[in-house]
């Protein structure tokens, strides 16, 4: 929940980020920031194509599909609920390539907390076109990915893989923003940021997306997926876009419908539920003849 909390959040401080910085060079900045930190942090001891897998799938492709879609106009609270495709994604994917077992309750769960995210979908679908949306998914399926690399990884700290995988989105992004962004577009902002009227705000959207979600977020979240199966970690995701659209209504001003408040709490439900393997009921043991 403290992840939900923190990642629900950051669509606000991306959404300020990408006021002042295109959307590429923005992808590759927040971890880039995080570079130095690598200094003072050991290997996490993986195998490098589990790193560089979670690093291009989590680390690259979601962002530079989410941020490309928030830039062409996909609304925030939107895309925090879209992004949250990853959670069956990740259910299935577990399913099918790590023959995770699901049980009934969970698969009641989960499907009532998508029946919910599909219903906000629909409902806030008017505002939004196709193609962000459309975008938005294909970076829930990026994170999906992503979550089976973490897993498949099985760090003995988990929090030393997911500061690790900083160094795979920088280059490629950076790039991607050099061929469509333009070489010099993303470091005119960077040497203008103190001069804009958005610049300090986005400062802070870097400064939040960076260490917030990123490094203190995306570490409990690798940490879960490396206690938990991913059948009970994913549908916890399905949580942000209820703390998405609770700070998009106090900090932008996005009032939610009553009918997107009523459908919150079907996918708040459907969590719990889809989380109850850790809270399953173990037999009682028979005592010991003396």
């Amino acid at each position: 929940m403290v992840v939900a909390v923190f990642w629900g959040g950051n669509f606000i401080a991306l959404d300020q980020g990408l006021g002042h910085f295109p959307p590429f060079f923005f992808a590759g900045l927040r971890f880039a920031v995080l570079l130095p930190i690598l200094f003072f942090v050991p290997f996490p001891r993986v195998k490098w194509r589990w790193l560089i897998g979670y690093g291009l799938f989590f680390g690259t492709l979601q962002f530079a599909f989410l941020f490309v879609a928030m830039k062409i106009g996909m609304p925030t609270g939107l895309a925090s609920l879209v992004q949250q495709g990853s959670a069956p994604f990740t259910v299935l994917l577990g399913a099918l390539l790590l023959r995770e077992k699901l049980t009934p309750v969970q698969v009641l769960g989960i499907t009532t907390a998508v029946l919910g995210m599909v219903a906000i979908g629909w409902h806030r679908a008017q505002t939004a076109t196709l193609l962000p949306m459309l975008i938005t998914l294909c970076g829930a399926f990026s994170w999906a990915l992503g979550n089976l690399c973490s897993r498949k990884a099985e760090a003995p700290n988990p929090l030393h893989l997911s500061l690790w995988i900083a160094i795979v989105p920088p280059v490629p992004m950076f790039a991607a923003s050099a061929v469509f962004e333009g070489p010099t577009t993303g470091w005119h902002a960077v040497t203008t940021v103190l001069d804009s009227p958005t610049g300090t705000v986005a400062l802070a959207g870097l400064a939040y997306t960076s260490l917030l979600a990123t490094l203190v977020g995306s570490g409990l979240w690798t940490t879960l997926l490396g206690r938990y199966p991913a059948s009970t970690v994913a549908p916890f995701s399905l949580l942000v876009p209820v703390v998405g659209f609770s700070t998009a209504w106090l900090i932008l001003g996005e009032q939610p419908h009553p009918f997107e408040l009523a459908a919150g709490a079907v996918v708040v439900g459907g969590v719990l539920l889809g989380s109850m393997r850790i809270a399953r009921r173990r037999p009682a043991l028979e005592p010991t003849p003396v």
